[in-house]
Parts: structure tokens; sequence; C-alpha cells
């Protein structure tokens, strides 16, 4: 196959450097919104952005082009800052417009327009919408997708290459499916849906604005056998998985459908990369699943739940609403309303660093009393 180095700068295929990334000039051209993946949206004026988010801007009125972190954003570019750990990246700042928090508005240097708002990570996202918007639907179905004779696509929706729509399945407007999706028999798909390459559903009916990302597996069988003395009996997996609106599920995650009743993810939840849910899982609203975690069968989380990476659930737990389980937490009992939880087993946060200060001062006290007795 011939490289065309017009698209990417000569050096990277230099003898020797072909192992390398390429070479990338220090631009904010060439880190933020690379025109090689991104579309960009024109220009727009520091009005207009505050209008959208809401905010109010002090300074000189002028355009902006681009987007870029703080410390190589120049004069047409917009940046921000939500953090006082931040602040040093201020001095020789060049931005030409910053969105900043109230608390530090004070902060932004002469000569850089600030656009205050109470929120700057969520007038960060909508401000970054206006430079780079989602792409838009290209609708048809790609010749070498297979769509079912009696399966129903709407006509604004997009069927990517080598997608497989089994017998029955309805596919809502505005959906992006990506190359290589398997949509299974009788599977439904809201509006405004978008998914990501190798995606496989069934047995499945997901709600408005569903997105679901590379390698994600949606109502596969469940880990479902009885144990007898000779052996494991597989016992059908009936259930559905039930996603609702506004869900979104990152790369390669599980989600098992359940035995006889439905898993369940309420609306709004968001789960990260690498997450098994196993069958019957309800989850409630807006929860937040981090990266590794797992939920065995039949538990169930209330609404604002928020786990953090790596940890584990057992089966049959009730989780209460506004729960936090912290990083590898283990989970083995039920968790109150907005209880703060970490370590293995789980336990609330003040106990579970209590016990973690306690082993310090009797591992500091056993190293002082080996020194005292080889002195």
């Amino acid at each position: 196959m011939k490289n065309d180095s017009s698209t990417i700068e000569p050096s990277y295929f230099a003898a020797g450097r072909s192992h390398r990334a390429p070479h990338v000039a220090n631009t904010s051209a060439g880190i933020v919104g690379d025109g090689r993946f991104y579309n960009r949206c024109g220009t727009f004026s520091v009005a207009q952005i505050a209008a959208a988010i809401g905010a109010k801007s002090i300074g000189v009125e002028r355009q902006l082009s681009g987007l870029a972190p703080l410390h190589m954003a120049c004069a047409t570019d917009l940046s921000f800052i939500n953090s006082r750990r931040y602040l040093l990246a201020l001095t020789g700042a060049g931005a030409g417009a910053v969105i900043v928090g109230t608390e530090l508005a004070h902060a932004i240097p002469l000569g850089i327009v600030a656009i205050i708002c109470p929120d700057p990570d969520a007038a960060w996202a909508i401000a970054s919408a206006l430079f780079y918007p989602t792409r838009l639907i290209a609708p048809g179905v790609h010749p070498t997708a297979c769509v079912a004779a009696d399966a129903f696509v709407h006509a604004n929706a997009e069927v990517g290459a080598f997608v497989c729509i089994e017998s029955g399945a309805g596919i809502g407007p505005n959906c992006l499916i990506g190359a290589y999706t398997y949509i299974g028999r009788g599977v439904q798909l809201g509006a405004d849906f978008y998914i990501g390459t190798h995606v496989s559903i069934s047995y499945a009916i997901l709600g408005m604005r569903v997105r679901l990302f590379a390698g994600v597996r949606i109502a596969q069988d469940g880990f479902g056998f009885a144990a007898t003395p000779d052996g494991f009996i597989i016992a059908p997996q009936l259930g559905r998985v039930i996603l609702c609106d506004d869900v979104e599920i990152g790369a390669n995650s599980t989600v098992d459908r359940g035995l006889v009743a439905d898993t369940i993810i309420g609306a709004g939840s968001r789960i990260d990369n690498l997450v098994q849910i196993v069958h019957n899982v309800r989850i409630g609203r807006c929860c937040v699943i981090v990266a590794q975690v797992g939920i065995a069968g039949s538990t169930v989380l209330e609404d604002f739940v928020r786990i953090g990476g790596q940890a584990a659930l057992a089966s049959h737990l009730h989780v209460g609403i506004g729960v936090q389980i912290g990083a590898q937490a283990g989970l083995i009992s039920d968790a109150p309303a907005n209880a703060v939880l970490h370590g293995i087993p789980a336990q609330p946060r003040q106990e579970f660093f209590r016990q973690v200060a306690t082993l310090k001062r009797m591992a500091r006290g056993s190293r002082a009393n080996t020194s005292a007795e080889t002195g």
C-alpha cells in the first residue's frame, strides 16, 4: 500500500522513525480539532459565545476561531480555567477569551476577555459544540449492509458498511449505525441514536438519544445456570435489556439480559468503558459507573449513584439514592441513601480512613520497636 505523505509530516517516514508518532507542530491548530478528523464550524464573536452559554463577558468584543488550552492559546482562541491549580497557566497566557467561574474571574489578566459563568465545565462543553458540532447524519443504507425485508429503517437513518439488521427490527429517525454492527431480531431503537462500530444488540428496546460506543454488547445471555451433582444445567435467559432515554455506554462494555425479568438502565445514566452489568440488574436515573466495574445479578441501584473504577458489587443488593462507592471497593451488603463507601468490604468513608490511619500508626510503632531492639 502506498503511503501518502501529503497528509502526514514527511519526517514521519524518515529512516528509523516509522515506529514513532508523527511530528505535530506546537500550535493549537495541530492539537485541538485536527482537520483530518474534525470539522470546525466558522468563527464566533465573544458575544455569541456568551449568549450561548448564558454568561456575561468582561473586555473588548472580538472574533474567535478556535479552541485551545491556556498554555497554547493565541489571540483568536477560546480557552477555559476551572480550578485554582491552573492559575499559574494564566501567566503569559495569550488566549483571546477565557471561560472562567465567578470565583476566579479576578485572576484573568488584562487583554484577555473573561467570559464569566457559574459552571465553567458545562459552559466549555456548550462552547466546544459551537465550533465542532456533532457530525450530521448522511441518510441511507450502505450497499454492503444486510437488512431484512420486514425490518424498518427510517429514511433519515444512516446504516454503515456490513451492518446486519434482522427481521422485525425497527430503527428510528436520525440514527447512525456504525460499520459491522449487528441489530438482532425484533430490536427497537428510538430516534437520534448513535451506535459505534462492531456493536451487537439483541433482545433489547432502546430509547431516545442513546449512545453506544465501539464493541458494546447488549443483551447477551446472562451467567445463569443451575448447579447439580451431575454438572450444570443452562437456564434459558428470557428477559430483555431496556435502555431508557439519554443512556451512554462506553466501548467494550456488556449488559446481559435478564433471566426472567428485564435488565434496565435508567434515563441519563453514563457507563464507562469495560463495565460488566449482569442479568436482572436495575440501574436508576443519572447514575455514573466508571471503567472496569462489575455489578452482579439482580442488584438494584437507585438514582444518582456514583461508582468508582474497578469496584465490585455482589448480587441481590439494594443501593440507595445518591450513594458514592469508591474505586476498587467491594460492596457485599445493602447501602443506605447518600452513603459514601470505600474499601473491601465497602464501609463508610470515615471508618475506612480511621482504619487506614490506625494501621499506619501500628506499622510505625512496629518499625520503631524493631529499630530499638536491633540498636
